[in-house]
């Protein structure tokens, strides 16, 4: 309990910053979790495509991999049914292999979307209790310089404390939403990372050098050895 005790006790003693400071906060835990489905359900979504386009590519089942392709939410499906497609247009692997980065560029943004605010949001949080600290500080001086020579003191320290809190409290926000945003950023890293392996696996089992000719999506002909 005083897990949860202490940053509600800096933020009773701090100052009107606490406020802007806990909606700074509470946008970044909503954005992490939010993400963080994403990224589980996207990571869970391949793995799932994938295992289900290994058999129709040892089969040499092309117009499967595209009707996967057109109905799987998983970037991995739509990344290699477009590989298939320029298969159909053209034998060499560098071409299918260039059309296959493509949808790893396409699949990225939306892998990576949101995830740089929170560390924006984590830099906001702590100038905003900096800001609130020096805010406070002022007040306190100013304050003092009117008041009784005997109790300057005890004003003063108690001035100051008021005024720290709102840094603590600022850094309490920051450090969570800096370690959500290096957990989001690994997650995504892994998630192209195997993108890009699933990408190559494919491209070895399509057997491109055997090759010569691709059915053409919608076609009932599968491709030939030569």
């Amino acid at each position: 309990m005083e897990f949860i005790t202490v940053p509600l006790r800096f933020f009773q003693n701090g100052g009107p910053f606490m406020y802007p400071i806990a909606i700074v906060l509470v946008v970044g835990l909503a954005v992490s979790l939010e993400r963080w489905l994403y990224l589980s359900h996207a990571k869970s979504a391949n793995r799932k495509a994938f295992r289900q386009l290994m058999p129709l590519l040892k089969k040499r089942d092309y117009n499967g991999v595209m009707k996967l392709g057109q109905t799987s939410s998983a970037p991995i499906a739509r990344i290699i049914s477009a590989g298939v497609a320029r298969m159909s247009q053209s034998q060499r692997r560098d071409d299918i292999e260039l059309a296959m980065e493509e949808g790893v560029m396409e699949a990225v943004p939306r892998l990576e979307k949101r995830t740089p605010y929170l560390a924006t949001l984590a830099n906001i949080s702590t100038l905003l209790g900096l800001l609130g600290t020096i805010i406070g500080l002022i007040s306190a001086f100013t304050a003092v310089a009117e008041a009784d020579p005997a109790e300057k003191a005890n004003m003063l320290s108690g001035s100051i404390s008021v005024a720290m809190n709102t840094t603590a409290f600022g850094l309490m926000a920051a450090i969570p939403l800096l370690l959500f945003h290096a957990t989001l950023q690994t997650k995504t890293t892994e998630i192209v990372d195997s993108l890009e392996m699933a990408g190559v696996k494919c491209l070895n089992l399509m057997g491109l050098g055997s090759v010569q000719r691709a059915s053409k999506p919608g076609s009932a002909d599968t491709a030939t050895k030569g």
